[in-house]
């Protein structure tokens, strides 16, 4: 699927920064997705006195780096997190995520960050805005109840649970809510799809 299809925490992020700050600076703490996207918005990187810093997802994390994102926050910049996911799947369990991430600066600081991934409204208004379409013809697929599956439910859409991440049917006993459909992975979309077509 090509590019332009895809509307990321990380696309979100760029796209709320520019529109509350156009041309502003960012201590970045993340990987080249998020990066790239700021970039492209015209955000330029600053590790001295930035407006913001910015907490997304990857390998980059040190205690150096936290404690530089800690004192520019003291210092006056905002603190935003590109999507809110506590942690994800590895290989052999899961892997802190940008929330769990973030936490240390957050509690150093005495500082709440801003999310501007799911379950941002903002973020779904946008996606089914480029999609063109309305919330009842669309689908929230993802595989966390806490941000995918309420994103969706809170925006009207349809959801579908896959429980090829986080989630397991287990852990539809401990939400107040469901979803409306609950699938092994995305893998059984096309094969239900298929299935109509016959």
């Amino acid at each position: 699927m090509p590019e332009e299809h895809f509307y990321t925490s990380a696309l979100a992020t760029a796209a709320f920064l520019k529109e509350q700050a156009a041309g502003c600076s960012a201590f970045v703490v993340g990987e080249a997705g998020l990066l790239n996207a700021l970039y492209d918005v015209g955000i330029t990187m600053n590790d001295v006195n930035p407006d913001y810093v910015v907490v997304g997802e990857g390998r980059s994390y040190s205690l150096d780096t936290l404690t530089k994102a800690t004192n520019l926050v003291l210092k006056g910049a905002k603190l935003i997190g590109a999507n809110s996911d506590v942690s994800g799947p590895i290989e052999n369990g899961i892997a802190p995520a940008c929330r769990a991430l973030i936490a240390p600066i957050e509690m150093a600081t005495g500082t709440q960050a801003y999310f501007c991934g799911k379950p941002n409204p903002l973020m779904m208004r946008t996606g089914l805005n480029m999609l063109g379409c309305h919330s009842a013809e669309a689908v929230m697929v993802g595989d966390r109840m806490d941000t995918d599956v309420i994103s969706g439910m809170e925006s009207g859409m349809s959801t579908v649970l896959v429980l090829s991440g986080c989630s397991t049917k287990d852990t539809l006993k401990t939400y107040a809510y469901l979803p409306t459909m609950v699938l092994n992975g995305v893998g059984d979309i096309a094969s239900m799809a298929k299935a109509k077509e016959e």
